[in-house]
C-alpha cells in the first residue's frame, strides 16, 4: 500500500464494525495506517477482512469500551501488534427510543452515559497514557449535533454527547503540551443503522428534517470518516480542542 497521511501511524477505532467506524477504519488503512479495530462483535472482523483484502494492516480486538479491562486489552493488542497507539478514533455508542424528558427510563440514561460517555472516558485515559511517553498523538470522539444543540426526545443522548465535548476539550487544554491534539466530530444526520432506527420513528419526519438541512440530504459515513481523517492527520497540526461539526448546515440556521 502506497504512503498515505497516516503512514507509520497505530490507529484504534472503537465501534468500528459498522457505519462511520467501519467507515474511519478502512479510510485510516487506505491512508497507511495499522488499524486495530474494537467492536463488540464479530462484524468488526468483516472490517478487517476487507481492510486486509485492499492491502492493509489491521486486526480485530473484541471491545465493551464501558469495560475498563477491555479497553486496556485492546490498547495493550496494539501496542502488541504494531507499536503504541498514538492516533485514536472513539466512535464507539449506542441509541435510545426517542421519549419525552420525564418519560424517559433510568436503564436508557445508564446505558448511554456507560457506553457513550464513561466509553469515550475510559478510551482517553488510556490512549492518552500511551501518547504522553511519545510525546505525540491525535485523538477524535465522536459526538454529535447533539453535542452541540439541544435534541427534543433524545435527553440521555444529548447529555452524553455533550458529555463528549467536554472530555475533548478538557484532554485538549490538558495534553497540548505533551504534543497530543484532541478534537471532536459532530455528526448530523449520516447513513447508519443508529439513525435508520431515529427516521423509522413514526414520531419522525425525515422530509422535515431534511428540509431544514441546507444540503438537503442525509449524509454517508465515508464523508464523516473524511473529517475525522483530517482530524488526525497533519494537514490539521493546528487544530485542537475543536468540535468540527458536519451536519449540511443543520446547526448553521
Amino acid at each position: 500500500m502506497a504512503a498515505g497521511a497516516l503512514a507509520g501511524r497505530v490507529a484504534l477505532v472503537t465501534g468500528g464494525g459498522s457505519g462511520i467506524g467501519r467507515a474511519t477504519a478502512e479510510l485510516f488503512a487506505e491512508q497507511g495506517a495499522a488499524v486495530v479495530v474494537a467492536d463488540l462483535d464479530s462484524s468488526g472482523e468483516q472490517t478487517v477482512a476487507t481492510i486486509m483484502e485492499a492491502g492493509g494492516v489491521a486486526m480485530f480486538v473484541r471491545t465493551d469500551v464501558s469495560v475498563e479491562a477491555d479497553v486496556v486489552a485492546a490498547v495493550q493488542a496494539a501496542e502488541a501488534a504494531y507499536g503504541p497507539v498514538d492516533a485514536a478514533f472513539n466512535n464507539a455508542g449506542v441509541g435510545a427510543p426517542r421519549a419525552p424528558f420525564e418519560g424517559q427510563e433510568a436503564a436508557d440514561w445508564d446505558t448511554l452515559m456507560s457506553v457513550n460517555l464513561r466509553g469515550v472516558w475510559l478510551c482517553m485515559k488510556h490512549e492518552l497514557a500511551t501518547m504522553v511517553p511519545l510525546g505525540r498523538g491525535t485523538i477524535v470522539n465522536t459526538a454529535s449535533v447533539a453535542g452541540v444543540i439541544g435534541t427534543a426526545g433524545l435527553a440521555a443522548y444529548t447529555a452524553a454527547k455533550h458529555g463528549v465535548v467536554g472530555l475533548t476539550r478538557t484532554a485538549a487544554v490538558e495534553h497540548g503540551c505533551n504534543g497530543i491534539r484532541v478534537n471532536a466530530l459532530a455528526p448530523g444526520l449520516t447513513n447508519t443503522a443508529l439513525v435508520k432506527d431515529l427516521i423509522e420513528d413514526p414520531d419522525v419526519d425525515l422530509d422535515e428534517l431534511l428540509s431544514v438541512t441546507p444540503l438537503g440530504r442525509i449524509a454517508e459515513p465515508r464523508e464523516m470518516a473524511e473529517a475525522a481523517l483530517w482530524l488526525t492527520s497533519p494537514a490539521s497540526s493546528y487544530v485542537t480542542g475543536h468540535v468540527l461539526v458536519a451536519d449540511g448546515g443543520f446547526t448553521a440556521q
